[in-house]
């Protein structure tokens, strides 16, 4: 794997060869940030389910001001670390292990809206998108301007509603495909 663009563009990231990962392959990232294009420099990003850390690296990449990175197995943290570490991405990145709901609400407690949300479940684990929607639905993470988007095996269906957050638009490469919500707007 490699960061696509930015600062450390062409710089190779280790996949953790042997571990149960799934990583964003280069072109569904390359796809997801030809979307997000300018929202991302001086953003407030997360990194849900990060694995290796190939989305929040990438973000950090295109210059976004802070990605928070949430991981709940230890030793595909440690990977993400060491990633970061060879990058030498020290400034503007926070590594949260544990839980990915007790993470984003942790987040929460700190009072600001995020720019970003990306969610990378393991695909098998079809709950857990219901249970970040869910968690995010009152959320203050979820400012009027935030996007959360879902990256999902395609032939998995999300719902388009949950509470405030509506799916927008779904964008499908290969076997992956990509759901972005965005809360509704109160006129």
């Amino acid at each position: 794997m490699r960061v696509i663009a930015g600062k450390y563009g062409s710089r190779r990231i280790a996949s953790g060869r042997g571990m149960e990962l799934r990583p964003t392959s280069d072109r569904l990232r390359e796809t997801l940030f030809d979307i997000l294009q300018d929202r991302v420099e001086g953003s407030f990003f997360v990194d849900g389910y990060a694995g290796t850390g190939a989305v929040g690296i990438e973000a950090a990449s295109r210059a976004a001001k802070q990605v928070v990175f949430l991981e709940r197995h230890r030793p595909t943290a440690a990977l993400m670390r060491k990633n970061l570490e060879s990058l030498g991405i020290r400034e503007g990145v926070e590594v949260v292990v544990g839980d990915v709901v007790r993470g984003l609400e942790r987040l929460a407690q700190r009072g600001a809206a995020a720019d970003l949300l990306f969610f990378d479940p393991p695909y098998a684990e079809t709950e857990e998108y219901t249970r970040v929607l869910e968690a995010l639905d009152d959320s203050v993470l979820v400012g009027r301007e935030t996007l959360v988007i879902f990256e999902r095996a395609r032939k998995l269906a999300l719902q388009r509603q949950c509470g405030r957050l509506t799916r927008m638009r779904t964008v499908a490469q290969g076997d992956a495909a990509l759901d972005f919500y965005a809360p509704e707007q109160a006129d």
